[in-house]
């Protein structure tokens, strides 16, 4: 016999009587692991590309406000204090009195800390060979690179204008003459006491322009768009020191007392 609708409302409301508002319990610990779990994979995407020189930054100013940084004896230069030490050099150092800008630059990106210095007061144009100024301002980063254990890269960077006449003979295009003149640094840096297996001598002629965005993608318009005029040229020529972040090797162990032979 088919219940009576005043028998189907009595068994409803008192269904709804034995029922708990809201969500289920297991509902709420679903909600929480989902959330961990994306909080996780956001945490690996920042990891990614994360700064080493800005997560030190951040770490050792988080230590000084609960007071558990630690100075150890003997301790080399760490990424944050190289970064440190180059902004001082360069706050001593006066403006280019033609364009307002220093002649170094200091950047840091998850490659390391990169100290810029223009090719205007690096090299003459189209040659190798350092300026006397570019010396002084080397004598100055040397103390740096000593106190510190990082592999060093040095990087040449040249505009977009190609070799002509007589250079051609010696540099046929800016790959080697980026690359010559990173070498010239080298040779320079293992003059003043720089042990030679920490450094590196690279070339990356005009397809690394000074201002290209990280996001931005190197094309034959994008060089052009960023040696459009002198100033940007200017700019671009120019060498750069990078204290390079450990890359799963492990920091250098060697000494400035090694000999050539002890290989």
């Amino acid at each position: 016999m088919a219940a009576t609708p005043q028998e189907r409302k009595k068994f409803i409301n008192k269904g709804m009587s034995l029922v708990e508002e809201g969500l289920p319990g297991w509902f709420g610990t679903f909600a929480d692991m989902m959330t961990l779990l994306f909080a996780f994979f956001v945490l690996l995407a920042a990891i990614s590309t994360i700064d080493p020189v800005k997560l030190q930054n951040m770490a050792d100013g988080m230590g000084k406000s609960v007071g558990k940084k630690e100075e150890l004896d003997n301790q080399a230069m760490s990424l944050g204090d190289i970064e440190k030490a180059a902004q001082e050099m360069i706050e001593e150092m006066a403006a280019d009195p033609t364009t307002g800008e220093k002649p170094v630059e200091v950047t840091t990106s998850p490659k390391g800390v990169t100290i810029g210095i223009s090719s205007d007061i690096s090299f003459q144009s189209g040659s190798a060979e350092t300026k006397p100024e570019f010396l002084d301002i080397l004598k100055k980063i040397i103390p740096t690179v000593q106190e510190s254990y990082f592999q060093i890269a040095v990087e040449g960077h040249t505009d977009s204008d190609q070799m002509v006449g007589a250079m051609l003979k010696q540099y046929p295009s800016n790959w080697e003459l980026s690359s010559a003149r990173a070498s010239a640094v080298v040779r320079l840096m293992i003059g003043l006491n720089v042990t030679p297996i920490r450094l590196e001598a690279v070339g990356y002629g005009e397809f690394v322009p000074r201002d290209k965005k990280n996001t931005e993608v190197i094309s034959t318009d994008l060089i052009q768009k960023y040696n459009s005029n002198p100033q940007q040229k200017a700019r671009n020529r120019r060498v750069e020191i990078t204290f390079l972040a450990p890359r799963g090797g492990g920091p250098y162990k060697g000494t400035q007392e090694e000999e050539p032979g002890d290989k």
